[in-house]
């Protein structure tokens, strides 16, 4: 009900149930009662995973008339390279990333996983996955600059 009055159909509501279970149990251990009582902990998994859902499927469709969306009519560095360049520059750059960096960054920008889940699936902390991603993309940066348009 909690779920559901937070705006999810009792579908949704009930898969968003059955995980935030299983990341009680897979998180048990973590649990400090001095800082809460266990069911605002477990509230709190609840909401995480709610926020997650919306953050994640409720994006609004792009409105085609966006100026955004024409091409520019300057030439950008990047208006040289093929998609194979640009591909090849992004994966050897991720190659040359620490393996435990490239491998987040794969998670989470070519299987689009979730910071949490990634987490989860892991069994590294939050925070962690967030420094590495935080850092990898630095050195990214880095490593492409240059080499292609970040506004591109």
């Amino acid at each position: 009900s909690f779920l559901m009055r937070g705006g999810l159909d009792p579908e949704k509501s009930e898969e968003l149930a059955q995980e935030t279970m299983l990341a009680v149990w897979h998180k048990a251990g973590n649990f400090d009662p001095s800082k809460a009582s266990a069911s605002t902990w477990m509230y709190t998994i609840a909401r995480n995973k709610k926020i997650d859902f919306f953050r994640k499927n409720d994006r609004p469709d792009p409105d085609p008339h966006d100026p955004s969306f024409r091409p520019s009519e300057q030439k950008t560095q990047i208006d040289g390279l093929s998609f194979s360049q640009e591909a090849d520059y992004i994966t050897r750059a991720i190659n040359e990333l620490p393996k435990e960096q490239a491998d987040l960054v794969r998670m989470a920008f070519f299987e689009d996983k979730t910071h949490q889940d990634i987490s989860e699936q892991t069994d590294i902390p939050l925070g962690t996955v967030k420094s590495r991603i935080r850092l990898a993309l630095k050195k990214l940066h880095v490593h492409l600059e240059g080499k292609i348009d970040p506004a591109e």
